[in-house]
């Protein structure tokens, strides 16, 4: 808990020593994701995308909506592979440290929800389940800007905590892709 503290007053503190570049209004990103679900046996491997959008305030403060969809397969039920489809919703503050012109790394805490679809066949027929839950992200990543207006988000690292069926899941998620940078405070 004291490094988190210490890791939120040390990103808080970046900005008032920030130079260089200037802050887009808005950032808009789309790419792949690959998402490590917690489930009770070995974690289920889903890939995917995952596309956000940042109302910059200030050089490094702002508001972002983060979406992501993954897709799979996962014994549910032993013997039976079952067709699993996860969606992520959140929306919450970024930081965003912006003292170099050629890279921006930022971290995020997003609040929202995650909705599970699930079916898979069995002899009377297929079964299919859905249920949706609170989702909590924390995490960041680190642009490579190409110029003003394009950067390349080397990586997206995020823990999402999911609580389904009353328990807590403890997944992984990890982003790539393209970052277009609109407007300039």
């Amino acid at each position: 808990m004291r490094k988190l503290i210490f890791f939120a007053v040390l990103l808080l503190a970046m900005p008032i020593f920030a130079q260089g570049q200037d802050a887009p209004k808005a950032e808009l990103f789309g790419g792949y994701s690959y998402l490590r679900a917690d489930d009770a046996n070995d974690g289920i491997d889903l890939h995917g995308w995952n596309a956000s959008f940042a109302a910059n305030l200030n050089k490094w403060f702002g508001l972002a909506a983060d979406f992501s969809g993954h897709y799979g397969d996962a014994t549910l039920v032993p013997g039976t592979k079952a067709d699993l489809n996860m969606h992520i919703f959140t929306v919450g503050p970024r930081f965003s440290y912006r003292g170099n012109d050629r890279v921006t790394p930022f971290a995020h805490v997003l609040v929202g929800a995650a909705r599970v679809d699930s079916s898979y066949l069995t002899r009377t027929g297929k079964i299919k389940n859905s249920d949706s839950t609170f989702a909590l992200v924390l995490g960041g990543g680190l642009d490579i800007n190409a110029n003003k207006n394009l950067a390349f988000r080397l990586f997206q690292a995020d823990y999402v905590m999911t609580r389904f069926d009353g328990e807590t899941q403890n997944n992984f998620r990890i982003s790539t892709g393209l970052v277009l940078k609109l407007g300039s405070q």
